[in-house]
């Protein structure tokens, strides 16, 4: 693949070698990688404030419970429906850790996150100096972005180890380094644990490259160039035969590693068990493969069917207003770039990934969310960042000019209104969006968000589960009702754990034992000559019948689930509820 080649010399002379860690490029005191790794620490600093004080999404709500059952039962075992490996094996060891809190479930992807701004030095020797530090600057606080690094779901990780996984693999082909083919091996299958939109980029990437290297040679009368790109891959490949098996056994190591079930209840084979070694390694391997295919692709339809092109117009129109500097001036930048008379293929890749993902992604999404623009967004931002260090180097040209200054003086102010409005509507995007309150006026919000804190439901279980002779929380209602409880302590589950979302996660972390009632009927018969559950749950249909049964010694509080239309009645006995809300660090719920 063509090279291009900066002209912005390096800090100093040893700005770029072959083998370094940014850690010791940063030693060496490289200006740039001082710059990237402070621009990563102020990152994970806003990843990291107040991480804990949002209530969990259905979707986060539904991972840290299965963490929390997986912690108490000692098994684990990969299903597609429920996501990549990599974020329920983070939880479970930053649950164990830290405690059972959301703070600690959404740690280790808000750590990973933080890491993000570092792979923009992966892309030196194809980018200016400025260039690769608006790189990284753009992914350190991009508001979509640090959204969804605060929140326990795999599609910021899938961007942090896609990304990396190309730079290493970019920088194995400029370099012939074995080091980066390695790091490459490994961060691939990563990627591929963090979520299956990996799919996407598999997608994306193969768009891309043929655009790249095939697309413009044909144009100019230059054809093959795909097929001379893979001569020149096999014949490296021929030449390092022991490099690439190396690499090809830590990629397999690794997607073992992650995907391979780890034995207890209802789980048969385990990876720490040497006997079970053939099991594990087809589990971890062609059994996850053929698990994703099956549940994500041949078994979708028709429930995850959709049609594609409303998908991709709210996509669109999401885009646009929660990053549309990175999303216009990337794609402009990635088509001016296409017929520059310099070639620069990262950036015109990268840019045709991103494009590319906004037809992708929303076709293989099964719900129309936010998210989903991560993966348009990361890579977007390196053609846009690209663009911002030309603004900015116009600028400054003109204003260090000092003929025709009122020509200057009229640049000088159109790029310092461009930058000060760019800055100005990241800002209020991340004071309103990411810091501000989960309601409908949040454009990075889903459905699922509650957005009433339920700290004061989980305060009331822990209270109550002090009891054990009687179970702690009743759910009253045909949606939520289930046979035999325990059901529910491994999957698969039926329709009404959904329905509870996310009262599970609250429920399971403080300690709580669950019963159920079709209805307020059988519930006020089942406990007439005995003590209800301290905690009742329903559905508002059932709130005046309930009232009845539980009289006084009750009190009922109707927080809201969902950004709308999702609203649940919580009966609280009072003598808990009083406990609960001396031991309750938030105020407790509004009535």
């Amino acid at each position: 693949m063509p090279r291009e080649e900066p002209s912005e010399p390096p800090a100093s002379a040893d700005a770029r070698p072959t083998d370094v860690s940014v850690l010791g490029i940063a030693l060496r005191h490289d200006r740039v990688a001082v710059v990237v790794v402070g621009i990563a620490l102020v990152g994970l600093a806003l990843r990291l404030v107040a991480l804990g004080t949002r209530p969990f999404h259905w979707e986060e709500a539904r991972v840290g419970y299965w963490a929390l059952r997986s912690l108490d039962a000692g098994a684990y075992q990969y299903r597609p429906v429920a996501g990549g490996p990599l974020v329920h094996l983070l939880a479970q060891a930053s649950i164990t850790a830290l405690g059972p809190s959301e703070f600690a479930a959404r740690f280790p992807i808000a750590l990973l996150s933080g890491m993000l701004p570092l792979s923009a030095l992966l892309f030196r020797d194809r980018l200016r100096d400025s260039e690769t530090m608006l790189f990284a600057l753009v992914l350190g606080v991009q508001p979509l972005v640090l959204y969804y690094s605060r929140f326990l779901r795999g599609d910021v990780p899938l961007a942090v180890f896609g990304l990396a996984s190309l730079g290493f693999a970019l920088r194995a082909w400029d370099r012939e380094s074995r080091r980066d083919a390695y790091a490459a091996a490994i961060t691939l299958p990563l990627a591929a644990s963090a979520s299956g939109f990996v799919a996407g980029y598999l997608l994306c990437w193969l768009g891309a490259w043929l655009l790249v290297v095939e697309q413009r040679p044909v144009a100019t009368g230059n054809s093959g160039a795909v097929w001379a790109t893979l001569r020149t891959l096999r014949q490296r490949l021929t030449g390092g035969v022991i490099p690439a098996a190396r690499a090809s056994l830590l990629a397999v190591g690794t997607t073992v590693f992650l995907f391979a079930p780890r034995e207890g209840p209802g789980v048969g084979a385990g990876l720490y068990d040497p006997g079970d070694l053939p099991v594990v390694l087809y589990e971890g391997t062609v059994g996850a493969l053929w698990r994703f295919v099956g549940v994500r692709i041949v078994h979708r339809s028709p429930e995850g069917a959709h049609a594609i092109l409303p998908y991709v117009r709210d996509a669109i129109g999401l885009v646009s207003a929660v990053a549309l500097p990175v999303f216009i001036v990337g794609v402009i930048v990635t088509l001016l770039t296409r017929h520059a008379r310099s070639r620069r293929p990262l950036v015109e890749g990268v840019g045709y990934w991103g494009i590319l993902g906004v037809g992708v992604f929303p076709t293989i999404t099964e719900v129309s969310a936010p998210w989903v623009l991560v993966h348009v967004v990361v890579p977007l931002s390196l053609p846009a960042s690209v663009g911002f260090a030309a603004l900015i180097r116009r600028g400054v040209a003109a204003a260090s000019q000092s003929e025709h200054s009122a020509i200057d003086a009229g640049t000088v102010a159109a790029v310092a209104l461009v930058v000060l409005t760019v800055g100005a509507q990241t800002g209020a995007a991340a004071a309103s969006g990411v810091y501000g309150p989960s309601d409908r006026s949040n454009q990075f919000a889903q459905y699922a968000q509650p957005t009433a804190d339920l700290e004061y439901v989980e305060s009331a279980v822990e209270v109550a589960a002090a009891d054990a002779s009687t179970p702690t929380v009743a759910y009253v209602g045909p949606e939520f009702s289930v046979p035999d409880e325990q059901a529910l302590r491994s999957p698969p589950v039926g329709d009404a754990f959904g329905k509870r979302l996310p009262l599970p996660w609250y429920v399971e972390s403080a300690g709580g034992e669950t019963t159920s009632a079709v209805n307020a009927s059988v519930f006020a018969a089942r406990y007439r000559e005995a003590r209800p559950p301290p905690v009742v749950i329903t559905d508002p249909a059932s709130r005046s019948p309930l009232s009845e049964t539980l009289g006084s010694e009750y009190e009922a509080t109707t927080p809201r689930v969902g950004l709308w239309n999702r609203e649940i009645v919580v009966f609280v006995d009072r003598t808990v509820a009083q406990r609960a809300n001396s031991t309750s660090e938030r105020p407790r719920l509004d009535r």
